[in-house]
């Protein structure tokens, strides 16, 4: 996918791991290992001993930062495994944190995939106030700008408010937006959609959902009506569907993969709002669970501020390395 790559240094707030003294204060700016040592032990190369009562305590901060209690353990013992015992500084802990969060997101940093079969159906789902329709209006812009012909549709027919504002996001980007009357079945509007973009020779067709919770079965049951229209049209799409996260819903992320999945055979995610939460370590779960890329993270509300993800770039700022 197509992303600026000026990339801007907002990044998840830094967590803060207590080791030695978990009940005081954390330093302001100190990252992850924050409460390690205090401030002024931190910045010295004082050692302490990796043992168990170490490894215990960043557990249970890893698990405070919306890791998941499997994804913590796990991360705390690879940290561990053939380290125990070893008197080691506190840029020495965030340095082995940061490269086994790092290693757990390499494999899903990837760019949405372009296939040369045009339309590309792009199916862009997610619950209420992910931050989708931004998105929607930022990836357009994105690919336009790659050269690319876009058409949006505006496949929450049941609010103005949300067509109006795609609407708008459409004129910044330079994009058509497809809409139609308020009420009518979004099912049909995919199908329009899908057959206006085979005529006019687009490349990209961006369709836009609904805000549904996963837990209203009647709107979860509109969205798979909608995947079984657009594969009546073409068999092979949805070409992508794109699941937008929230990042500072924690674990709730979770169930809204299972459940979009199960759904809508979800093929990416990006990420919305990691320009202020302190939640990132959600990132690791879904990454450690899932394994479906993360194409893209939303760090601003301007319309480029839609970044590729970078796995070093991230677990730097999630544990307060500096590089």
């Amino acid at each position: 996918m197509p992303v600026d790559e000026t990339r801007e240094s907002q990044s998840p707030a830094p967590l803060e791991i207590p080791i030695e003294e978990i009940q005081r204060p954390a330093p302001a700016q100190s990252g992850l290992l924050g409460r390690l040592l205090g401030r002024s032990e931190a910045r010295s190369v004082t050692r302490r001993a990796l043992d168990d009562a170490m490894i215990e305590q960043l557990e249970e901060l890893l698990i405070t930062a919306d890791m998941g209690v499997d994804t913590a353990l796990r991360v705390a013992a690879n940290m561990a495994e053939g380290r125990m015992g070893r008197r080691l500084s506190t840029q020495e802990i965030k340095e082995l944190l940061a490269a086994e969060i790092a290693r757990i997101m390499d494999p899903v940093a990837r760019p949405m995939p372009i296939y040369p079969r045009t339309p590309q159906v792009v199916l862009v789902v997610g619950v209420n106030g992910s931050g989708k329709t931004t998105t929607i209006g930022k990836l357009a812009s994105q690919f336009r700008a790659a050269g690319k012909s876009v058409i949006i549709a505006a496949g929450d027919t049941f609010r103005a408010a949300a067509v109006e504002q795609l609407q708008v996001w459409g004129e910044r980007a330079g994009v058509p937006v497809l809409t139609v009357a308020q009420g009518t079945d979004p099912a049909s509007l995919a199908f329009d959609a899908m057959e206006k973009a085979e005529a006019e020779g687009a490349d990209l067709l961006l369709i836009d959902t609904a805000g549904r919770l996963q837990n209203r079965q009647d709107l979860m049951e509109e969205l798979a009506k909608i995947v079984r229209v657009i594969r009546k049209k073409d068999a092979s799409a949805p070409h992508n569907t794109l699941l937008v996260l929230d990042a500072t819903t924690g674990q709730n992320a979770l169930s809204q993969v299972e459940t979009f999945q199960r759904l809508a055979d979800v093929s990416g995610l990006v990420m919305t709002k990691l320009d202020g939460t302190a939640k990132g370590g959600v990132l690791v779960a879904l990454a450690d669970r899932f394994g479906l890329p993360i194409h893209a993270i939303g760090v601003g509300e301007q319309i480029d501020d839609l970044a590729p993800f970078d796995p070093e770039e991230f677990a730097a700022a999630l544990t307060g390395l500096e590089h």
